[in-house]
């Protein structure tokens, strides 16, 4: 595309300010003419080529645009008898310039806003600018529609039309049927009139649409009150406001393209998602908020960043109330549909507008997300994340996995609702779930080079951390290898049990013998463990089953203070019983005296109490240990069965999941 710039006509009615120079050289705001400003906006906007006509004062007009070094490639055309023509003899001058093009058409002494732009040529088709709110000006263009095109342009329509900007963006095609009539005018000697004139006489050829910008700004400076008009308004549309949220922590190409046009519509607010609401629906940031944080204050066009806690923007569009609000148009439909639905609601309340761009799905970008991904697969990386989400969110979520494509269902299973996405935060890698899979007794009877291996089929297609289910943690100086092993995998934790000899699981209750470690014996297997690691970020969390063993809450809070004594990093406290009240005893008990250790719940039992409830009274983790084997081997025992009985599987086709979904599921390369 190419923009011809008309600035041969006299500005005569501009008085002393269009004595020296071009009307269009007026300055207009902050030392910006209303020419250089046209310029800026256009190579802003990727245009790098224009035709500007000129007349009066060319010498001065032509030094004027090359002391402004812009990257516009400039074609400067002068009309000759500028004195008695109008600047429809200007365009006759320049046609060679403007053959078989898509054409830019401004008048020069026309100032818009950086948003009129970006309409008007992300226009597909042919258009004009116009206003549905601004009444019908006595003297300036007015468009007469019908069907809604553009028939007639002039002063003298009144019947049909709206206010008009000679501010066009033409299809070659359109262009090119307009200009063989202005040749055709020129030619006849019809140079004193408008161009507009001869668009009329083809009007029927052309496919011209208003473009109506209601009341942004788009006017021409024909006086020195116009430009006292012209020149307030534009400050006031450098004042507005723009907000735009990201949960990024890779800006790319993309990210600049998008941050620029927003700051073409005024001071940039940038808002960060808090590390908590990325966790919640994306994944695990790679850089922690501050970092991302100072990635955008360091982006030319930002005027400011801030934090936004939530994927909701009500408590920052109530706080701010933003001019615009940017976002890509991929959230019209999706999880995030009633986010965007929010904002809409929220704008319209106050009378801020919505903007899209088009969102970029761009391959290299998703390759660069993947990229991430695997990032966070590596063991350093992987094994500290348990600590940190903690930190972040202050209660975690995890699930249970037993092989690789049960670890994909935790990794990639999202729940959309209201605009918020969950996804749970960990893996629990489960001795009862591994042995169940592998079809043995959970009696410590898979060895640990077995279970490290289910481990390593789940590390190599997933990222988020693992809780590893260690037993009773066995002898003292084979825990201490498990602890090295684990941590060397990338293993965030160990949970180990106060219990000793062959283990029966703990549902049972008193039911079999069981027995309970000495607080002793146990303490001194957790310091072992933890004098055994290498880094700080590995866990060793103690399991009490004090409840279980029906022993009483003293005995479980005696344990837990000890064990944390002893170097814990968390405490789990389990319960067989429904009723989940000993479980919040032991809780609020616990937390009188420590505020600070990691408490662990696994509600099999008490499975109708909330995650919510769990964080409101102090607990850090909460483990979903066996559902996923409890559901998944029922619905194939039952496939089995309708197979047996309709001696065909038509039947069971419906309760099976596709192989196409389970081909998506399954990551197509392993980086």
């Amino acid at each position: 595309m190419k923009a011809l710039i008309l600035n041969s006509g006299m500005g005569s009615r501009m008085g002393v300010l269009s004595s020296e120079h071009p009307k269009c050289m007026t300055e207009i705001i902050c030392q910006d003419t209303i020419l250089s400003r046209q310029l800026k906006q256009l190579v802003e906007a990727g245009i790098k080529e224009a035709v500007i006509t000129t007349g009066l004062f060319d010498e001065v007009l032509i030094n004027y645009c090359n002391s402004l070094e812009l990257p516009l490639r400039i074609t400067f055309v002068k009309n000759p008898i500028y004195q008695e023509t109008n600047y429809i003899y200007s365009i006759y001058c320049a046609r060679k310039f403007l053959q078989n093009e898509d054409i830019l058409l401004i008048h020069g002494d026309l100032v818009f806003e950086n948003n009129v732009l970006d309409e008007i040529l992300n226009c597909e088709t042919s258009c004009m600018v116009t206003s549905s709110t601004l009444p019908l000006p006595e003297k300036d263009f007015k468009a007469v529609i019908q069907n809604e095109r553009i028939v007639k342009i002039g002063v003298e329509f009144f019947h049909d039309a709206m206010a008009a900007q000679p501010l066009y963006k033409l299809k070659k095609d359109d262009w090119q049927i307009w200009l063989e009539q202005i040749i055709q005018f020129c030619k006849t000697k019809q140079v004193a009139c408008y161009a507009e004139h001869a668009l009329n006489e083809v009007s029927n050829k052309l496919k011209i649409y208003p473009l109506n910008i209601r009341n942004e700004l788009c006017a021409e400076i024909d006086t020195t009150e116009d430009l006292a008009i012209v020149s307030e308004k534009l400050r006031q549309v450098e004042q507005r406001t723009v907000y735009m949220c990201f949960s990024t922590d890779m800006v790319h190409s993309g990210h600049i393209a998008i941050i620029k046009k927003a700051s073409r519509l005024g001071k940039l607010i940038i808002g960060v998602l808090s590390d908590q609401a990325v966790i919640s629906y994306k994944r695990f940031p790679l850089l922690p908020f501050t970092e991302r944080k100072a990635l955008f204050e360091n982006i030319v066009g930002v005027n400011k960043v801030i934090e936004q806690k939530t994927l909701s923007y009500r408590d920052i569009l109530e706080q701010l109330q933003p001019d615009y609000v940017v976002h890509g148009d991929d959230w019209a439909s999706g999880f995030q549909k009633p986010i965007r639905e929010e904002v809409l609601s929220i704008l319209t309340k106050y009378g801020g507008k919505l903007v899209e761009f088009p969102y970029t799905n761009d391959e290299k970008y998703i390759k660069l997300e993947n990229r991430a991904r695997m990032h966070l697969s590596l063991p350093d990386i992987r094994r500290a994340r348990l600590r940190k989400v903690i930190k972040m969110k202050k209660m975690v979520t995890a699930m249970e996995a037993h092989s690789g494509i049960t670890g994909l269902i935790v990794e990639k299973t999202v729940s959309y609702e209201n605009g918020e996405a969950h996804q749970f935060d960990a893996m629990w890698v489960s001795s009862l779930c591994d042995s169940t899979a592998k079809g043995k007794p959970d009696i410590e009877l898979v060895d640990m080079t077995s279970r490290f291996r289910t481990i390593d089929d789940i590390m190599e297609v997933t990222t988020k951390p693992i809780i590893f289910d260690g037993d009773t943690g066995g002898l003292t100086e084979h825990f201490v290898y498990t602890v090295k092993s684990l941590e060397r995998m990338g293993v965030s934790a160990v949970i180990i049990e106060d219990k000793t000899g062959l283990k029966k699981n703990s549902l049972f209750g008193t039911e079999v013998i069981q027995t309970q470690d000495s607080i002793e014996n146990f303490s001194a297997k957790i310091s072992a463990g933890k004098r055994a690691q290498k880094t700080k970020e590995f866990m060793i969390i103690a399991r009490i089953e004090s409840l279980i063993l029906e022993q009483g809450i003293e005995d479980a809070l005696k344990r837990a203070f000890a064990f944390v004594k002893a170097g814990a990093d968390g405490i789990m406290i389990h319960s067989r019983k429904k009723d989940p009240t000993e479980i919040f005893t032991f809780i609020e008990r616990f937390r009188k005296v420590d505020i600070v250790t990691p408490l662990v719940v696994v509600p099999t039992s008490f499975s109708q109490v909330t995650e919510e409830e769990f964080k409101l009274r102090g607990v850090n983790i909460v483990i979903y240990a066996n559902h996923l084997t409890r559901t998944g081997f029922p619905a194939m025992q039952n496939a089995a069965k309708m197979i047996l009985k309709y001696h065909r599987a038509k039947e069971c086709d419906e309760i099976c999941m596709s192989i196409k979904e389970i081909i998506n599921l399954i990551p197509e390369e392993i980086e």
